[in-house]
């Protein structure tokens, strides 16, 4: 008898949470990072997908329900257009606007004398990320939004307005949308949660890349500095954002602080000692990272190996992934691999050997899961990442444990530290602390003589606040 979708469902991602703990399921699980490849293959365009997530929720879902995947994220063309229009965000190349409709959106980044922060405002940044986010950043990089001290003006108000509710509805059908993948597919969600190193914030969204190279010459203290300040923040979205349940990994984009776009130097004092504090803090959490390492990170594998067992998962994407095995395959779950010009221009039997070629040299003893090398575009030919799910499906059999064993019980990859909620965050804390915008000492003071419960008005005030420290810190890193 066929399995119904939700026995499906609990088969993969037992399937896919035992490869991320490193163990051996009975198969290799596949859970391929597409992103407008899902629109050509359900006949939308990029700007479709980009500017209605609605379609590109759609989209996934009729991949997930063709493709024999154990897992995929709820929706990989992770920019909605729609939003950052409403925000009025500059950074960005739009399908149907600034490029081409049938071209994945593009990301702008200004030369260096036009960053989005200006090198003298390290110490606002510093004393208070938050406020400085929302007060010189925000005005910056929005079409809309005016700087702190001018007139307020109808396009500035609707940018908050329409932005914040924007962002709201998003992440609430997002939401449905991973239930979907489960009652409509029998597919796992791959990935709960967002984090970036706070150098790639730095060379990302702030002074950008060779801003950030000149300012570790010429100012490298305040560059620390700036780094340590955003440790907390970004661990706080990270863990909040995070899978409760601790299952599957939260998602860390690794942009540009490997070898050679730093020297090892740089990387060292400035990348990993302000990331793996972070990473660890996430771990004593219950929370697993995925090292979605774009570009080559070879040269930096020794110091990931640092990190606690099976508290990151390695994705490999032009690094060598055999390297990556003998350097960490005892310790981390690994993925990827399969390279993205192979799944455009390559032939099936092409990919198919491929994939059997990493199976036998990676994927032995388990621990590994089948992707591309890099986020899957709209030139991936249907028939190769067929190709790709199938290889691993007959080349990648274990013959593990038998999912029907009572004895079998699924675990998250990680265990909660016992005092994980009173531990302090990683970083130096300014003036406003993680998820709060105007504190309550502040606001008691605006109050008349509370006749009440105090601790409920406390209490509900800073639920709420919340949702603005969240706004700003999204749209940085999200969006």
């Amino acid at each position: 008898m066929e399995p119904s979708v939700e026995e499906r469902y609990q088969a993969r991602l037992r399937r896919y949470v035992t490869a991320l703990r490193n163990e051996k399921p009975d198969c290799v699980p596949v859970r391929p990072f597409v992103a407008e490849f899902t629109a050509r293959y359900a006949g939308y365009t990029c700007q479709e997908v980009t500017h209605d997530y609605r379609k590109a929720f759609e989209a996934v879902l009729r991949c997930a329900e063709d493709f024999d995947w154990d897992a995929v994220v709820a929706n990989m063309v992770y920019v909605w257009t729609g939003l950052t229009e409403a925000i009025g965000l500059k950074y960005y190349g739009v399908p149907g606007i600034d490029v081409p409709p049938d071209t994945g959106f593009q990301y702008l980044e200004p030369p260096m004398e036009k960053a989005w922060m200006k090198p003298e405002e390290y110490d606002q940044l510093i004393e208070d990320p938050t406020g400085y986010l929302l007060n010189v950043w925000l005005p910056r990089v929005s079409k809309d939004v005016v700087p702190i001290g001018e007139p307020s003006t109808l396009r500035n108000n609707l940018s908050f307005l329409k932005g914040g509710m924007a962002m709201l509805q998003y992440f609430n059908d997002l939401g449905g949308q991973v239930q979907r993948l489960r009652s409509e597919t029998g597919t796992a969600s791959a990935i709960a949660g967002i984090l970036k190193a706070p150098f790639d914030i730095l060379a990302d969204k702030l002074r950008g890349y060779m801003g950030l190279t000149m300012d570790v010459v010429e100012r490298p203290e305040k560059v620390l500095a700036a780094c340590e300040a955003l440790m907390p923040h970004l661990t706080y979205v990270a863990d909040t954002t995070a899978d409760p349940a601790g299952m599957v990994p939260i998602g860390f984009w690794m942009h540009r602080g490997c070898v050679p776009f730093v020297r090892p130097e740089t990387f060292d004092r400035f990348y990993w000692s302000t990331l793996k504090p972070v990473i660890e803090e996430l771990w004593a959490r219950g929370h697993q990272v995925l090292f979605y390492a774009e570009g080559n990170w070879d040269y930096h594998l020794d110091r990931f190996a640092e990190l606690p067992d099976r508290s990151i998962v390695y994705h490999v994407d032009r690094g060598d992934i055999f390297l990556a095995r003998r350097k960490l395959g005892e310790k981390f779950c690994l993925s990827g691999g399969v390279p993205n010009t192979l799944l455009s221009s390559g032939k099936p039997e092409e990919v198919r050997q491929y994939c059997r070629k990493i199976i036998e040299g990676v994927a032995r003893d388990g621990g590994y899961i089948m992707d591309a090398s890099a986020i899957v575009q709209n030139d991936a030919a249907p028939e190769n990442i067929r190709a790709m799910t199938e290889a691993a499906r007959e080349f990648g059999v274990y013959g593990g444990p038998s999912y029907s064993d009572p004895s079998w019980t699924l675990e998250p990859p990680g265990k909660k530290s016992p005092d994980a909620a009173s531990r302090p965050l990683p970083g130096k804390i300014g003036s406003r602390p993680p998820g709060v915008c105007v504190p309550w000492a502040e606001k008691r003071t605006e109050l008349p003589q509370i006749t009440g419960d105090e601790e409920l008005l406390r209490r509900i005030w800073e639920e709420v606040d919340a949702f603005g420290h969240a706004y700003i810190w999204q749209t940085l890193l999200s969006f």
